[in-house]
């Protein structure tokens, strides 16, 4: 989990730190949004507000983006699950890619998302894996989610022909058209997008 986040290092790990990290790794929707309550608690046990760790050595509370709660008698307690799971994945992805979005290289954290390359709606195993994930500004993660965007086997920008249609338009031009065809910024190497995830996202999302 400290190397998803960015925090480089275990280099000299025993053998239990790789017997926990392999066990974390192969049941991550189980255990990151325990692992993200437990780190929670050692700093507030307000579970109205939320950790950020984007920037170096300072944490910072903050309140919690707006969700959808389920249904039923645990609701209060299975909201507060998933919105660990997205603090994890959110915290795991934009540290992974330096706080940059991936196309642009924008470093304002308020403006960047944690996107999902599959549908987090539709694929619950795929939901907290950092290679489902791109570090995108909330345009462009606006764009991806719409299938406006995409990226081809080589993790160069993909403009669809449909925004194309809406050329000329500057701001077009400078947010989209002038990143085309260029490759993204690589993130950790645990990080890395999945090529399947990829692939099913110009297959069934992309606009082409």
């Amino acid at each position: 989990m400290q190397r998803a986040r960015g925090i480089k290092g275990l280099a000299g790990a025993s053998r239990q730190d790789k017997i926990v990290w392999n066990e974390f790794q192969s049941d991550t929707a189980r255990l990151a949004p325990k692992s993200e309550q437990l780190l929670h608690d050692l700093f507030t046990r307000d579970d109205d507000k939320e950790l950020d760790f984007l920037e170096r050595d300072r944490v910072r509370l903050e309140r919690p983006v707006s969700l959808v709660a389920p249904t039923g008698p645990t609701e209060g307690r299975a909201t507060v699950r998933i919105r660990r799971g997205q603090q994890f994945f959110r915290q795991a992805i934009l540290n992974a890619y330096g706080v940059r979005c991936c196309i642009t290289g924008i470093s304002v954290p308020r403006l960047l998302v944690a996107s999902h390359i599959k549908p987090w709606r539709d694929f619950q195993a795929e939901r907290l894996n950092p290679r489902n994930g791109l570090c995108l500004s909330a345009l462009h993660d606006a764009a991806f989610d719409a299938g406006l965007i995409t990226l081809d086997e080589n993790l160069r920008v993909v403009l669809s022909k449909q925004l194309k249609s809406y050329l000329p338009q500057l701001a077009l031009q400078q947010c989209f058209v002038s990143y085309e065809g260029q490759r993204i910024r690589p993130p950790e190497k645990l990080a890395e997008p999945d090529p399947s995830c990829l692939a099913y996202h110009r297959e069934h999302i992309f606009q082409n």
